[in-house]
């Protein structure tokens, strides 16, 4: 990834979406805002306690940073689901309720989520010049979040998934993400490795990983939506690397920070 600054906000880029001018994206970190305490400083979250002024602040530093007017942006009440919206240039400047998918393929539209530990899923179909964005949770995978918003892209726009780019933004590894083995089970089911979990190995299927016999379960939620986009066609994937429990500095972490923490955003747009 890229890491850039600008107007005090921090932001990261990937290589292969900065291929295609005809894009504008930035996966903002929690630096350069005007929030502060639990919040500092870049929160875009709405609904975790943040002040509202210090949250439409960070907003209009974010629209600045990336320059995409905060007029088109287009985002969603996230759910954890998987229903996928296709917005227009009528939803600009809404909320989208109940939605963990936005897609589009008109100019002048950002497409815009928040994160905390989850997967920021970012798609682009250049020969049909449209776009995606999904919010990716253990629930959003085992939902279908990332099949249907390839699904909905497809049956909208006509896009292949042999085509698509897509990045994978930062999130919480399998080197932080403990979970129980029904969390497990319904992942691996999921994500189409297998019946559920197997025998204690070194690696299950490469989606979980539990080192010893007696120790906890630990999931790959980037590996598990790279499995998902690979399942469904799609060959060129980047992946950020970047754990949000591992850098805290500059990301918050649901489950590092014990649920109470802000929210970093992910803008994908077409100007």
């Amino acid at each position: 990834m890229i890491r850039c600054s600008t107007d005090g906000a921090v932001f990261y880029r990937f290589a292969s979406l900065s291929r295609h001018a005809e894009v504008q994206h930035g996966i903002f970190t929690r630096l350069g805002g005007a929030s502060t305490g639990t919040f500092a400083s870049l929160n875009v979250g709405h609904s975790v306690g943040d002040n509202s002024d210090a949250v439409e602040a960070n907003h209009r530093l974010m629209s600045r940073a990336l320059g995409v007017p905060l007029e088109q942006v287009v985002t969603a009440h996230q759910v954890h689901g998987c229903r996928v919206a296709r917005v227009g240039a009528e939803q600009r400047g809404t909320v989208v309720p109940d939605t963990d998918g936005l897609i589009t393929s008109q100019p002048g539209v950002a497409l815009l989520l928040r994160f905390a530990d989850c997967v920021p899923v970012l798609l682009y179909a250049p020969s049909r010049h449209a776009i995606g964005l999904a919010h990716a949770g253990w629930r959003g995978v085992v939902a279908g979040v990332v099949p249907a918003t390839l699904a909905a892209m497809r049956q909208a726009f006509g896009c292949d998934a042999g085509e698509v780019v897509a990045a994978l933004g930062p999130a919480i590894g399998p080197c932080c993400y403990q979970v129980g083995e029904d969390v497990g089970d319904q992942v691996t089911r999921a994500v189409g490795c297998g019946d559920g979990l197997l025998p204690v190995r070194p690696v299950l299927r490469g989606v979980l990983r539990q080192d010893r016999p007696g120790d906890g379960l630990y999931l790959d939620l980037p590996g598990a939506v790279r499995c998902q986009l690979q399942s469904a066609g799609v060959k060129n994937i980047e992946t950020s690397g970047l754990c949000t429990s591992c850098h805290r500095d500059e990301f918050f972490s649901h489950r590092a920070e014990r649920g109470c923490t802000g929210r970093f955003a992910a803008v994908l747009a077409l100007p």
